[in-house]
């Protein structure tokens, strides 16, 4: 018991620090600590594991309140202990329908939150195997998504991606190997990651340009696609992408170029962007980065803001390419997938 609690105490910790997790990182270290719960503590059914599960869940989401990945895992376990307690019940007694994906809704609607207290048998060892599969999908979702490559971009064509992304670094690099075609990076002021991505293509023999973030409207159109990674992907199909994503959408949609999104199943959220929720959605960096104090003098009454998440709406995207067949999704989809019950946890 002690050793969830302590990975649990280092994981906030890093986040705290600021240390540079990645979402598919954030994914998997909290799928492992779930996996932990489920061998080191003590419990009898199926309701007191989703009850450990969610006071582990809100633990370590409240240290990064705007960060999905961990209440989407922590969601995905939850829907999974259902569906191993149901084929549990099912295995005990033949009172109980056979379970199959697609109506794990409506057998979870009708059946009654009591049967979670029943005990079953086998629960503990389904559980460990169903999160052991999990974590082997994840460690597989980001080769499913580069291997699609090949499919989206095509011989001398131009694509234009903004910032640093390694999943789209990784997409360009695998199709490099098959085909040409040239790249521009657009170079994400203040931070300017866009320079790292460049030089991190160029190194792969891929024929790239650098452009600052205000030309990025007037050469679109001779661009052919908008390649970009995301935060999150909310429950509207909208996207929670780096500050200044929204323009670059805006541009492609002006000039009719496709905006192709690279995102794991794992950044799906049931989260709803509202514009006055800004505090739970954004995140605002050092002001620091967008105007040198030392450099200016500054007004007193001056208010410097340095958002690092912008909201895509979903008309803006044209495709996602996950590591599951996924249609563009709308409201309902997580609802369906993830259970009702859970869709909405209480962090």
């Amino acid at each position: 018991m002690g050793s969830v609690d302590e990975e649990i105490a280092t994981f906030r910790r890093d986040i705290k620090k600021g240390n540079s997790l990645t979402s598919y990182e954030i994914a998997l270290k909290t799928v492992n600590i779930l996996r932990k719960v489920i061998s080191e503590y003590r419990w009898a059914n199926a309701r007191e594991l989703m009850e450990e599960m969610k006071e582990k869940g809100k633990n370590m989401m409240s240290v990064a309140s705007n960060q999905s990945t961990i209440g989407n895992m922590v969601r995905k376990v939850l829907k999974i202990v259902r569906e191993e307690h149901a084929r549990c019940l099912e295995e005990d007694d033949n009172t109980i329908e056979p379970v199959r994906e697609e109506s794990l809704t409506k057998l979870y609607l009708l059946k009654s939150e009591d049967t979670f207290s029943r005990p079953v048998e086998n629960l503990r060892t389904n559980m460990y195997e169903a999160l052991t599969d999990l974590i082997s999908e994840l460690e597989t979702s980001r080769e499913d998504i580069i291997n699609q490559a090949a499919e989206h971009i095509h011989s001398n064509e131009v694509v234009l991606t903004f910032g640093y992304s390694s999943i789209v670094l990784a997409f360009f690099k695998k199709a490099r190997k098959q085909i040409e075609f040239q790249v521009i990076v657009v170079e994400d002021a203040p931070k300017f990651n866009g320079q790292k991505m460049a030089a991190e293509l160029a190194q792969s023999k891929i024929k790239t340009t650098v452009i600052n973030d205000s030309a990025a409207f007037s050469i679109m159109a001779r661009v052919n696609k908008v390649f970009i990674g995301t935060h999150a992907i909310m429950a509207d199909g909208g996207l929670k992408a780096k500050c200044g994503i929204h323009n670059i959408a805006l541009a492609a949609k002006r000039h009719s170029v496709p905006v192709i999104v690279c995102a794991a199943l794992y950044k799906l959220s049931p989260e709803f962007f509202t514009s006055h929720d800004q505090s739970s959605f954004n995140k605002l960096g050092c002001p620091q980065e967008v105007l040198n104090f030392a450099e200016c003098g500054i007004p007193s009454d001056v208010q410097v803001y340095n958002p690092i998440y912008d909201y895509v709406p979903p008309d803006l995207v044209t495709l996602i390419i996950s590591n599951m067949l996924l249609d563009k999704f709308k409201s309902k989809t997580f609802s369906e997938e993830e259970m009702p019950q859970h869709t909405y946890i209480d962090f």
